[in-house]
């Protein structure tokens, strides 16, 4: 019980910091969107992950594991089309310039800010579980 508590903090607070650092990703309702959205999330990483690896498995071997990151990225689209309180939106940086480094600006559709989304909780999330052990 300990530990399922435990992660649902972990995934509230890693939601929150999402939407603070990626204003594209939009949860609304306050706390019970984010607590909705944290047991979402990790029903759906219990559950439809491993499926979801299991069927990329050719793939994964392929590339050397590099697409394992893919299946993060289907459990975030589901979340949103599940949860209607989670909202991807395209993004558009306007782009940097700091003393002779220049971003240039860029404008994300809504698949790569959801493939950004994903690295940024994945990130988050092992960080977190990384402290509390």
């Amino acid at each position: 019980m300990k530990t399922l508590l435990r992660n649902i903090l972990i995934n509230i607070g890693a939601l929150w910091v999402a939407t603070s650092i990626m204003p594209s990703f939009v949860i609304s309702g306050g706390l019970p969107g984010f607590l909705l959205g944290a047991v979402v999330f990790m029903a759906a990483g219990i559950f439809l992950t491993p499926l979801i690896k299991i069927l990329l498995l050719p793939l994964n071997l392929l590339t050397l594991g590099v697409f394992a990151w893919f299946s993060n990225v289907l459990v975030l689209y589901f979340l949103t089309t599940v949860v209607p309180n989670f909202k991807l939106l395209p993004y558009h940086f306007e782009g940097l310039n700091y003393q002779g480094f220049i971003v240039p600006e860029i404008n994300l559709p809504v698949f790569q800010v959801a493939i950004v989304v994903s690295f940024l909780i994945g990130f988050i999330i092992h960080f977190a579980n990384w402290l509390v052990k």
